[in-house]
């Protein structure tokens, strides 16, 4: 098969393109034709070596964690699954060897759901990775419920765009923290209300919008930047509210509030739920680019910025 692979950590143009051998499934498996490939910053951080203490590496390593694709081969025991079924799956691996920035790969079935079939193929290889992490940090960390306030920070990201729809979907209230430009693209998601970080100090403009409330429920982090240490300065967060991030492993010692760094996991029964979702028109993909496998390292630059609006998809 062609897939793109890297020999060792260093610059993204140390990304090849060529031959690899074609991964057999094994007991539980199930072998998937990748038709979209989602790029997402970690890719890039996995090709560097900055995840290298935390998740082994074997050399060639193909990366990517993201795919929509079909089914072509069941392993031994595999059932859940017919060939030709069209699934989607956040990819990661114990160790990064064999990703889905390729022709084809092998994956533990319960790995896998089906894909939702009110969007394109394209569209489904962008949703695992970014949609399980915003389910994962608001509803499994957060707790999340109808008639609290979620804040998210970063939110017309990949992660945070999702988030907005998920706690929409359960009534909650938005306010989202990004760029100006991007403000009507939140609120189409559905924001209730959008704040600019450039404007000033995010606590204080997130405080004037929350003003005669008992404070923000959950704040959750998915951006860079002073955002989040502004907001903790202000103390706009509610007496039980809660802190979830997946940029800051550690709150400052200083903040003494509820706090828990998310890294996503992979699972199948939340990627059916949203599926479901998309399906009843209630999750929207931002837009896609697109990039051929040739153009992998282009694509790794590129999500590399962070100011992307919608997903790259790789279509191998």
């Amino acid at each position: 098969m062609k897939a793109a692979f890297f020999e060792s950590f260093g610059e993204l143009d140390n990304i090849e393109i060529g031959e690899a051998d074609r991964p057999e499934p094994g007991e539980g498996e199930v072998l998937v034709r990748v038709k979209a490939a989602g790029v997402n910053p970690v890719d890039a951080a996995v090709a560097r070596g900055m995840l290298k203490d935390a998740i082994p590496t074997e050399f060639p390593a193909i990366p990517g964690w993201d795919l929509a694709g079909k089914v072509v081969e069941n392993g031994f025991s595999a059932r859940r699954f017919e060939e030709g079924d069209e699934v989607y799956a956040y990819a990661r691996r114990p160790t990064v060897e064999k990703g889905t920035f390729a022709e084809y790969v092998a994956l533990p079935e319960s790995y896998l759901a089906k894909r939702p079939e009110s969007i394109s193929m394209e569209e489904a290889g962008g949703v695992p990775l970014v949609g399980l992490t915003a389910y994962q940090a608001i509803f499994d960390a957060g707790k999340l419920k109808e008639g609290q306030t979620l804040l998210v920070l970063g939110a017309s990201g990949g992660v945070g765009t999702l988030a907005i729809q998920l706690a929409k979907s359960v009534g909650a209230r938005v306010i989202g923290v990004a760029s100006e430009k991007n403000h009507d693209y939140m609120k189409e998601l559905g924001a209730d209300e959008t704040v600019d970080y450039s404007d000033g100090h995010v606590g204080e403009l997130v405080a004037a919008l929350n003003s005669g409330s008992d404070g923000v429920d959950l704040i959750f982090h998915c951006s860079r930047g002073d955002s989040l240490s502004e907001c903790m300065e202000k103390g706009i967060l509610a007496d039980n509210g809660k802190v979830v991030s997946i940029t800051k492993s550690k709150p400052e010692e200083s903040w003494n509030v509820d706090y828990e760094y998310v890294f996503v996991e992979p699972n199948s029964s939340q990627l059916k739920h949203m599926a479901e979702l998309a399906n009843h028109g209630k999750l929207k993909i931002p837009s896609i680019k697109t990039y051929s496998l040739n153009e992998t390292a282009e694509a790794l630059k590129d999500v590399e910025t962070l100011h992307n609006q919608g997903k790259l998809i790789i279509t191998p």
